[in-house]
């Protein structure tokens, strides 16, 4: 119908090439054109002017000789003021732009190590970019950005890297826990060392104690019965205190205390001993 009243209705996103017996006459904007089919105007085609995208998929070889998959993404759109050279000039645009970031990226990547690549994927995507934005404006096509979406390497490679990372991960796990071992074990040491000292003078203020008391109690009992002396009151004491122990032993079925030599004579050698060291205390004080 639209044939038969010479009217084209070019979409709002495309733009249509108009021809006269084959020759280009001009370019319809979108809307309600008039082509005189009568005259020779037809329609040759039409162009998006949508932005599209097309994912190239790039294999190439690293530095250290690493096979890697580098995945780009490019983004373009026809030219409103060369839309005839981007419908005459090229058959396929899309196999031009894939010729331009395989020559790029296989010119890039071989310069880099494995590791590089993946921290300059930017600068790759910025030479993709600056290159095809410079060879396809001749041919009516604007290169809007470039991306590195992907780079993949061989399953081995990619598996001998995580090794190396959990590798490197679990030795600094273990220098974490061998620091908090060490500072755990110098607060023991610490706190056993305190614990010690403490115990030390609670120790040495006991048996300060038992040494006084034992002074007073002698000197005491020698003032207040006439005839006895300091001797004298000690072995009284210290048997008091044997048969004392001797009742406590008894009285526990599960004790294992034994003294040795065993018998109430040797009272008076531990006696000895004792008073030796009060008299050698008081020597002393």
């Amino acid at each position: 119908m639209g044939n038969l009243f010479c009217c084209v209705l070019v979409k709002q996103s495309d733009l249509a090439v108009k021809e006269r017996f084959g020759k280009f006459q001009k370019v319809l904007n979108p809307g309600l054109q008039f082509v005189p089919w009568i005259i020779g105007d037809y329609v040759a085609g039409t162009l998006t002017l949508r932005l599209q995208q097309l994912d190239v998929q790039c294999e190439t070889k690293t530095k250290d000789n690493v096979f890697v998959t580098v995945v780009a993404s490019i983004q373009y759109r026809v030219l409103v003021d060369k839309a005839s050279d981007a419908f005459y000039r090229l058959s396929n645009p899309t196999t031009q732009i894939k010729a331009y970031v395989f020559d790029v990226i296989r010119a890039c990547v071989p310069k880099l190590n494995l590791d590089d690549v993946f921290e300059q994927k930017n600068e790759i995507a910025k030479s993709v970019e600056e290159e095809l934005d410079k060879a396809m404006t001749a041919y009516g096509y604007e290169i809007l950005q470039t991306l590195i979406i992907d780079i993949e390497p061989d399953q081995q490679v990619k598996r001998a890297m995580n090794e190396i990372n959990a590798a490197a991960r679990m030795r600094v796990a273990a220098n974490e826990k061998a620091e908090a071992e060490k500072i755990i074990q110098i607060k023991r040491a610490e706190g056993e060392a305190e614990s010690k000292y403490l115990s030390g003078l609670g120790i040495a203020r006991q048996r300060q104690a038992i040494v006084d008391g034992l002074r007073d109690s002698v000197l005491g009992f020698a003032g207040n019965v006439p005839g006895t002396s300091a001797k004298d009151v000690l072995d009284m004491v210290m048997m008091t205190q044997y048969f004392d122990t001797m009742r406590d032993i008894g009285a526990t079925s599960k004790s294992s205390a034994v003294f040795i030599p065993h018998g109430p004579g040797a009272v008076s050698d531990v006696a000895t001993q004792i008073r030796n060291g009060l008299l050698q205390a008081n020597n002393a004080s």
